[in-house]
């Protein structure tokens, strides 16, 4: 995935479609969809397109896809259409962003498609730097990303906290390496969209997502530009609903991609073999990102052992419940690990991969256990401080001695990877 900026000279246009003087074809086609957008509408198409029109150096049209509106959107886009003659609108009976936005993509002429919310979140300054890998045929889609290093971003903490949350939910189960999926400003080359799109199922807001992890997938190449982003205070996204329905489109797609239900090698390679797409599928890249995956799990599964613990302690004592919680909370360890950090699929040897890992939880809870008999056997009455430094050395000894055996014996890398996708997809002689 390119992360660099566009070059400062304009990229060639040769290979764009020819254009006559009376009726020019639209490089660039912007898909903006509405739903009740009427007060806003207006204001943000017209600076939208003065902005086009000032910085914009070939034809481009906009085009006002309107979500089944139900208020005075559908004449306020009459309106426009009828008042500038670079703007068009398509009306749709069925709510759904992604609806709006397969449906537009898939009619229009443009070798250019992009789409940004209509409250124009996101610095238009960003716009040319968006658009100029696609016209120049370096890469195959173009994402604004609000989370990059040099982004500039005004929201609240609880939009934050959710984004941020939702992008490392994409990168632990579906190995996505873009960074920002939610954010309302990216565009498709027309060829690609012609390919990608129809196998793309949802019609809402996981739709971006969806697009972009198959494309991923597919080894297509994603730009990403950093950019300058304020929140809509009156945004009318309701945040819970989305997020659900987001995680429910994460679980759908994560199944179909284990399950090879996904027909990604119609998708050619346009750039040749990429050494960095081989193994999308299998063990994710490096100790590195193995030692991130195994943190994060670690720290998920503290919390659910305390969870549980607190629960089988209702009705049941210490010890049991101490026994209990760790026991599930280990199965579910393991589980995760197998997935998340070690790229396991499937269900080829995963009764295997439980016993084996408890016998690794085994080994270091005998580590523990045995480190404090040591010091009371060193000592009758060793201080608190004392035992709490015993403790965290075991501890920190059985995380690494976990980590080391669930890497070499419960999940060496020879035997952990995945069928990658087609061979067709990765075949160099395939590239166009």
């Amino acid at each position: 995935m390119r992360t660099d900026t566009p070059p400062d000279v304009l990229p060639s246009r040769d290979h764009l479609p020819a254009t006559g003087r009376d009726v020019p074809v639209p490089v660039l086609d912007v898909v903006i969809p509405v739903f009740n957008e009427e007060k806003d509408l207006g204001p943000c198409v017209l600076r939208l397109h003065d902005h086009l029109a000032r910085t914009f150096p070939y034809p481009f049209r906009i085009t006002v896809a309107d979500n089944a509106s139900t208020d005075r959107t559908p004449q306020v886009a009459a309106e426009l259409t009828g008042r500038v003659e670079e703007v068009r609108h398509v009306r749709l009976d069925q709510k759904g962003r992604g609806r709006a936005l397969r449906a537009v993509w898939s009619a229009s002429d443009a070798p250019v498609l992009a789409y940004m919310d209509v409250d124009l979140s996101t610095d238009l300054n960003a716009l040319l730097p968006l658009v100029a890998p696609l016209i120049s045929g370096h890469s195959d889609l173009a994402i604004g990303s609000r989370l990059a290093r040099s982004s500039r971003v005004v929201r609240g903490p609880k939009r934050e906290f959710i984004s941020r949350a939702y992008n490392l939910i994409l990168r632990g189960s579906l190995h996505a390496r873009f960074s920002d999926a939610q954010c309302g400003f990216k565009a498709i080359r027309g060829d690609v969209a012609r390919v990608l799109l129809p196998l793309v199922e949802d019609t809402g807001w996981f739709f971006d997502t969806e697009m972009l992890v198959l494309a991923e997938r597919a080894g297509l190449r994603i730009h990403e530009v950093p950019v300058d982003w304020v929140d809509d205070p009156d945004s009318t996204v309701h945040i819970v609903r989305t997020a659900a329905d987001d995680l429910k489109g994460v679980w759908r797609v994560g199944r179909a991609l284990a399950v090879g239900a996904l027909p990604l090698d119609r998708l050619a390679r346009p750039f040749g073999d990429d050494p960095r797409d081989r193994r999308l599928t299998g063990v994710p890249g490096g100790l590195t990102r193995q030692l991130v995956g195994f943190c994060v799990v670690g720290a998920l599964s503290t919390l659910f052992y305390l969870l549980l613990y607190s629960g089988f302690r209702t009705f049941t004592g210490s010890q049991p419940a101490n026994a209990l919680a760790l026991l599930v909370s280990a199965v579910a360890n393991t589980a995760a690990n197998r997935r998340l950090t070690f790229g396991v699929r499937g269900r080829d040897r995963a009764v295997r991969h439980q016993a084996q890992g408890l016998v690794v939880f085994a080994i270091g809870l005998a580590l523990t256990s045995g480190s404090l008999a040591a010091l009371d056997a060193a000592s009758a009455h060793p201080a608190h401080a004392t035992e709490v430094a015993v403790l965290l050395a075991a501890n920190l000894a059985a995380t690494v001695l976990r980590f080391l055996l669930l890497r070499a014996w419960v999940f060496p890398e020879g035997n952990t990877a995945a069928p990658s996708c087609s061979a067709t997809l990765h075949d160099p002689r395939n590239a166009r």
